[in-house]
């Protein structure tokens, strides 16, 4: 077994002033300006939505709730995890001038997934300001918590962009993090498609640990994240992957989490949890083959926060992700979240208020989209029962066995065993 920080000896994490309870929520009427244009399937509606269902729930009025604004990630933040020559392609190509096709290309800009748009550097440098700035509340003592629904970028490479993600929010407020003294943090990536470029802006560094939870790449984008992808020679063990068939349930994905995120967290025994709850593993999703519900993901937000209240006195940033129902999923989803990191969940029978109901018919008009009047609540009716894994697993079936090899893989690493915790 490989030697990691914390993974034999337990850490104390310092005391910080804020309430058990408190929470920033990231938000700047500029996030819309992250556009790819009319026809782009990650259109900047999911996130006014999302804030419209926030303020019509009353989640942003809760006690210890704070909305926070976000400053431009500066160029030495952007560099922790991108190259130079490629933040100057991006910033070039977000201007009037922008150099041809076959020179951005080589960049990952241009084509289908993230074609150029005109201010796409601040926009896109905006979001990753947005996640630093979560960390900073959280490690100032402002907030305990911290959310920013436009975060979860985790496709971008450290040379180009990809999956229509500009630069990498998540890797750049985790690198921001460790510059700063935190001691060691794990990021949680539960969005359907893989956390490459995460994974990757960390693969040797032992101080960060990433674990994500997606359909697998044999025929996903971005066709990365196999159980043996383990971490760089410097950080063995610290990158885990566990990928799941096609067609995985609202029960299969929670029994997948539980039997293998809990036991690694707490190993880890991070002082800070970073995650990334993208909800294109919904049955709704356009571009992935999940068939989650909303309720499992409320289920899985909720571990996530028991988690960082139990290894990390609850210091926990929340970003959203991928997301591509962006009327009828995202909204409810990423508000799920909100509520979960502020405080008290919504209940999945709740109804939705009149207000966001008369906004996302107008976004429908927008859009040329046909009504769904069968979405009226915050949950989609569907209760789950997801058996646990201790009572042991089916070698027949396809999900158990993808969640017996990732645990096989990893589990060792961190001194668990994976036939038994």
């Amino acid at each position: 077994m490989c030697e990691h920080p914390g993974a034999d000896t337990a850490t104390e994490v310092p005391d910080r002033p804020a309430a058990p309870e408190s929470c920033a929520v990231v938000w700047d009427e500029a996030f819309t300006d992250y556009d790819f244009g009319t026809f782009h399937p990650m259109a900047p509606v999911r996130l006014t939505l999302t804030r419209d269902l926030a303020l019509a729930g009353g989640l942003l009025d809760r006690p210890g709730v704070e909305v926070i604004g976000t400053d431009i990630a500066t160029d030495e933040q952007l560099a922790a995890v991108h190259d130079a020559p490629y933040i100057e392609a991006v910033r070039r190509a977000s201007g009037p001038d922008a150099p041809a096709a076959d020179e951005l290309i080589r960049f990952g800009i241009g084509g289908d997934d993230v074609p150029p748009f005109p201010g796409m550097h601040t926009a896109s440098a905006r979001i990753a300001g947005a996640s630093v700035a979560g960390i900073e509340a959280i490690r100032s003592g402002r907030s305990t918590r911290a959310v920013n629904i436009a975060g979860g970028l985790h496709h971008a490479r450290p040379g180009a962009a990809s999956g229509f993600c500009v630069y990498n929010d998540a890797a750049i407020a985790i690198r921001h993090a460790l510059h700063a003294g935190e001691e060691r943090v794990m990021y949680v990536d539960v969005d359907v498609h893989h956390g490459d470029g995460v994974e990757l802006a960390l693969w040797d560094e032992p101080r960060a640990v990433t674990l994500s939870v997606h359909q697998t790449g044999e025929r996903l984008f971005p066709g990365t994240g196999f159980v043996q992808d383990s971490g760089g020679p410097s950080a063995r063990g610290s990158a885990i992957n566990v990928p799941l068939p096609a067609r995985t349930d609202a029960a299969g994905w929670v029994r997948a989490i539980r039997a293998t995120v809990p036991a690694l967290v707490r190993a880890v025994r991070p002082t800070l949890l970073v995650t990334q709850h993208g909800a294109d593993t919904h049955r709704l999703d356009p571009l992935a083959d999940f068939s989650v519900s909303l309720e499992a993901h409320r289920e899985v937000m909720l571990l996530m926060r028991e988690l960082a209240d139990e290894v990390c006195q609850g210091r926990w940033l929340a970003l959203g992700g991928g997301g591509y129902a962006v009327i009828d999923v995202v909204p409810r989803s990423w508000a799920q979240l909100i509520a979960v990191a502020t405080g008290e969940p919504l209940d999945p029978e709740a109804p939705l208020p009149a207000a966001f109901l008369e906004s996302a018919a107008r976004a429908r008009t927008e859009h040329g989209l046909s009504p769904e009047p069968g979405i009226l609540t915050y949950g989609d009716g569907r209760p789950f029962e997801a058996r646990d894994w201790s009572s042991g697993f089916d070698p027949d079936n396809d999900l158990d066995r993808a969640v017996q090899a990732a645990r096989r893989a990893a589990f060792p690493e961190w001194g668990l065993d994976p036939f038994l915790d």
